[in-house]
């Protein structure tokens, strides 16, 4: 289930508000000039099982509409697929990659086909984590403060879209910031303690 963990910057223990519902989601991240929303999922016959150009193609023809539509409103022009499982070899040095705080000079986009991932944004003296999953698109503006966490064990395919063909391009800011607050396997783990105890 999404969620999302508003935290002061001052006080990362303890989440000032947690959201779980879409429309809290989305008003809340509107604060930050973020674009959240919930898009149905498309059947794509045995996407798990499909890698490198079968699974670029099925998954972009399933959400043909979905991206042009996004393109055509903000003026991407590219659209890729992502998939990163625990199997990646480098999965470790992605993390580590993506955990540190960071700005881009378009927007950063993404579709949640499957799986789940932590964005984290640093906006106002806020920090706002999004546990994004399938169905979920996030739309970060050119210029935010953020970083992203796949957690210890990936599992997520998303749709990216870029106005820049080179694709993902980051500038770091060098802060420490984003290791005072928590990451992704925190939450799963805290999510998985309350299903128990259902």
């Amino acid at each position: 289930m999404s969620a999302l963990y508003v935290f002061s910057v001052e006080q990362p223990e303890i989440p000032l508000e947690i959201l779980n519902q879409t429309h809290d989601i989305k008003n809340t991240l509107s604060q930050a000039n973020v674009e959240y929303d919930s898009w149905p999922l498309r059947d794509i016959n045995s996407a798990t099982e499909l890698q490198g150009k079968d699974l670029q193609e099925a998954v972009l023809n399933a959400y043909a509409e979905d991206v042009s539509f996004l393109k055509n409103r903000e003026g991407y022009q590219t659209a890729d697929v992502i998939r990163l499982t625990t199997e990646h070899p480098d999965k470790l040095a992605l993390r580590q990659k993506f955990l540190s705080e960071h700005v881009h000079s378009e927007d950063e986009v993404r579709f949640f086909v499957e799986g789940s991932g932590l964005f984290c944004i640093n906006y106002e003296n806020r920090i706002y984590q999004l546990l994004a999953t399938a169905g979920d698109l996030v739309r970060l503006p050119a210029g935010t403060h953020h970083w992203f966490d796949m957690g210890s064990s990936p599992s997520f395919t998303c749709i990216r879209l870029f106005t820049d063909p080179a694709g993902w391009v980051a500038d770091f800011t060098q802060s420490a910031i984003s290791k005072q607050f928590p990451d992704l396997d925190h939450w799963k783990s805290s999510e998985h303690e309350k299903s128990e105890n259902v």
